[in-house]
């Protein structure tokens, strides 16, 4: 349709500039179909918009942010500390020994009623007159630490094993997958134990340190989620990488060029990404049962740093006088563990292009 506006310029007839007289304003139509159209976005943006439209993985963001806020700032407002023996103007309370929660010893009741102030135990104290909430808060710090420190060194190092297997194939992959298989049969238990006794004899940390702190069973701990754990992130990246480098746009990217190390980082790890969210979302939780129950079995961390498997041994001895006092860790390992897998199952959903609408 012409415009018949005589107001626009003339067009040379030698002019390679367009002539725009041929062209006609918008209607109001077509100007608000301009209105309904979807906003660009991004793949981050896309996926965060379906992850908060499912209330199971926003309920777990919920009590996950509430966990997290308690371990970080509460301790700030508490005067305990998780190795401090209860003491009342500098005399030790030896009254204070499985107080249940918000109990006051007879010492503090006394030193209260003479118009002292005494901060509540919220979860009363343990078996050597500690306060256990804090204990309990300073262990949940412990468990979450390690399984996070855990998931990092999985991903880190599957990602780059199960990359290189599976981009270069053949001979250099079946190679690299026996070695998987050889670490898959060794019995991550016995390794663990006799990592800490090795361990013990030949590392020394200097005392006052974190490391110190942690002591060589937890170190062993690290050390053997870098040895064993990692394999099956690995292969999950390695069946991703066999059946994504085969599409055209990875031949393409091939024939234009571009290095293998360009191809994995730009155009196969991306969409692996719903698998490495998944599996990172559900080895935390994992490595956080596998701390719990060395912890448990005294391989854990060392006394009188708590986590949260230590805690509940230590409360099994009086499970049947103090029952409160394995109830509440055992709580917190629940929530946090099923906080991680709703999120984990949300986030698989969210972002992995094969499950979009």
């Amino acid at each position: 349709m012409e415009n018949k506006d005589k107001n626009l310029p003339k067009k040379s007839f030698l002019s390679t500039q367009i002539d725009l007289s041929k062209f006609a304003p918008a209607t109001d139509e077509e100007k608000a179909q301009q209105d309904v159209m979807s906003e660009s976005t991004t793949f981050f943006k896309d996926g965060m918009k379906r992850l908060f439209k499912n209330p199971l993985a926003v309920l777990s963001i919920v009590l996950l942010s509430l966990i997290l806020f308690t371990i970080i700032f509460v301790p700030m407002f508490v005067p305990y500390e998780y190795d401090e023996i209860l003491k009342v103007d500098g005399k030790r309370d030896r009254g204070a020994q499985n107080l249940a929660p918000f109990e006051y010893s007879e010492m503090e009741q006394e030193f209260i009623a003479n118009g002292g102030e005494r901060f509540p135990h919220i979860l009363g104290t343990d078996e050597l007159c500690r306060d256990y909430f804090v204990r309990v808060i300073y262990g949940t710090r412990v468990s979450l630490a390690v399984g996070l420190f855990a998931s990092i060194i999985v991903l880190i190092i599957g990602l780059i094993y199960g990359s290189i297997s599976g981009y270069l194939g053949g001979k250099v992959d079946l190679v690299m997958m026996r070695i998987v298989d050889i670490i898959y049969s060794l019995p991550d238990m016995l390794i663990i134990i006799l990592l800490s006794v090795v361990l013990n004899e030949v590392l020394v940390f200097k005392p006052g340190t974190i490391l110190a702190e942690l002591g060589t069973n937890m170190i062993s701990i690290f050390i053997v989620f870098g040895l064993l754990y990692w394999v099956s992130m690995a292969r999950l990246i390695r069946g991703q990488i066999l059946s994504i480098k085969e599409n055209e746009y990875i031949l393409a990217a091939r024939s234009i060029g571009a290095k293998p190390t360009r191809i994995i980082k730009k155009h196969i790890i991306p969409n692996c990404l719903s698998v490495i969210i998944i599996s990172v979302a559900l080895q935390i939780p994992s490595a956080i049962f596998t701390e719990s129950y060395l912890s448990f079995v005294g391989l854990g961390v060392k006394a009188p740093m708590p986590s949260l498997g230590s805690l509940a041994n230590a409360a099994r001895d009086g499970i049947m006088s103090y029952p409160h006092k394995l109830v509440f860790p055992a709580i917190m390992i629940c929530l946090i563990v099923l906080s991680l897998n709703l999120l984990g199952d949300g986030l698989r959903d969210a972002f992995d292009p094969k499950l979009k609408r």
